[in-house]
């Protein structure tokens, strides 16, 4: 294993017997004396392990686990000791060291340990990278599209992203709200907290309290523990409530009171619990309305509409569509090992003519299963589903033809038989059960390929 390792102890031949041992493990090691020279060596180095001994010349290796534990936080730090006791054993590990060993005695133990301290050095690190690239992946600038639609939504999620406002999402089903949420999460002061999603719409009123509020041991037969609701396990983070309209109207007195005075009683509970939470909300229906109408609270639409963003349908930003599937193509090849390189024009202009009620939900399925019925190195129609193949076709007079027009149906029959045979008109014939002349005729008629 590798990585860089600072040894620091005022003896010089151990500190030289320790070094050689090390170093045969494939670390790469430096020394220090005290802990004077050992700060400036952690300034100019990235250093991986310390292995200080407890007594220096110029301080306590114990106390100084606390400095290298807060200014260096991904660095672990070893105690060796001539003279183990426990009072210091408990101190050093207070102060965030990893371990604390005899010297002499425990001698064999030092490159395990190493190796140990090097293995949470390392996971650290890959977890931060993770976190890097989450960050990166669900950033405003993974928000695809250059409609004026979306570039609105986006400046405005930008502002309002760095305050502690409660946001509400408005938008179709599939526009992309929970996206924009963990964006705003993502810019917010917040972005290193949870961020925890709910679908209100994908349970009961009982579950969904129990899920969002948590519950008591004994609440209710099978409580058989203390839970955390969802709020509480977003503490200094984000929530982000979808479908909020589905919320039964029990529930949203207890959520109005969150917004009020964050605090809430779990169920079975007699006592509040505190919390320190930013609330997103989203929904494809009218809450006004529904406010009128008496099935969503008034008093909660005025609380969640502090800060209002209205997302565009897949219908109104049309121009969005090939970036969007190439996008899905990019992600979807990758995922099957598809050596899919684009889409024909045919393809795309298919795309962009459907009505799309699911919006980029239902793109993103579409496009996964274009992905998976493709045989070439290019999207065709033919891998469309069906309903997108007929959607609409051109006539060479340039009138619309619907999916219910026979021209239409014949145009798209005869293309697919073509598509099958690799264009052998002598087969496609054979398979339509039409002579070639006529074939040839359909193909001009239809201006085929």
């Amino acid at each position: 294993m590798s990585g860089n390792i600072l040894l620091i102890d005022d003896e010089e031949k151990l500190r030289s017997l320790l070094k050689r041992i090390i170093s045969l493990e494939g670390f790469q090691v430096f020394e220090a004396a005290d802990l004077k020279s050992a700060g400036k060596l952690l300034e100019r180095e990235s250093i991986d392990v310390v292995l200080s001994d407890v007594k220096l010349p110029d301080g306590s290796g114990v106390a100084y686990a606390a400095t290298v534990h807060a200014k260096y936080p991904g660095t672990e730090i070893i105690l060796l000791t001539a003279y183990g006791n426990i009072p210091d054993g408990v101190q050093a590990m207070k102060n965030g060291a990893f371990d604390y060993i005899t010297k002499g005695d425990d001698n064999d133990k030092i490159i395990p340990l190493l190796n140990r301290a090097m293995e949470q050095v390392k996971l650290r690190q890959r977890v931060a990278q993770l976190e890097q690239q989450v960050g990166k992946r669900y950033g405003f600038e993974n928000i695809i599209g250059s409609s004026a639609s979306i570039k609105e939504a986006i400046a405005l999620a930008k502002k309002v992203a760095p305050t502690d406002a409660t946001v509400l999402l408005l938008g179709e089903t599939g526009t992309g709200k929970e996206v924009f949420a963990q964006a705003i999460h993502n810019g917010s002061k917040r972005a290193t907290q949870p961020f925890m999603p709910l679908n209100c719409s994908a349970f009961t009123k009982d579950l969904l309290e129990s899920e969002l509020f948590g519950h008591k041991a004994g609440a209710f037969t099978g409580a058989m523990k203390d839970k955390k609701g969802l709020i509480e396990e977003a503490h200094n983070g984000t929530l982000f409530l979808d479908e909020i309209g589905e919320m039964h109207i029990d529930l949203q007195s207890k959520l109005l009171r969150v917004l009020e005075t964050n605090e809430f009683i779990k169920v079975g509970d007699t006592k509040p619990t505190r919390v320190n939470v930013r609330i997103i909300a989203a929904t494809n229906r009218g809450l006004q309305e529904e406010a009128d109408a008496g099935r969503f609270r008034e008093d909660l639409y005025y609380r969640l509409n502090v800060f209002t963003i209205q997302l565009p349908s897949l219908n109104n930003r049309k121009e969005d569509i090939p970036a969007l599937a190439s996008h899905y193509l990019s992600l979807f090849a990758a995922k099957t090992n598809a050596r899919i390189t684009g889409m024909s024009k045919d393809f795309v202009e298919h795309l962009k003519r459907h009505s799309w009620k699911g919006n980029i939900r239902e793109l993103k399925n579409v496009m996964e299963r274009s992905v998976i019925l493709a045989d070439g190195t290019e999207l065709t129609v033919d891998n469309l589903p069906l309903d997108l193949q007929q959607a609409v076709s051109v006539s060479e007079e340039g009138h619309t033809l619907s999916a219910f027009s026979l021209a239409s149906v014949e145009k798209l029959h005869i293309q697919r038989v073509l598509n099958h045979t690799k264009g052998n008109k002598t087969e496609a014939a054979k398979l339509l059960n039409i002579g070639l002349t006529t074939l040839y005729r359909k193909i001009e008629e239809y201006h085929l390929s």
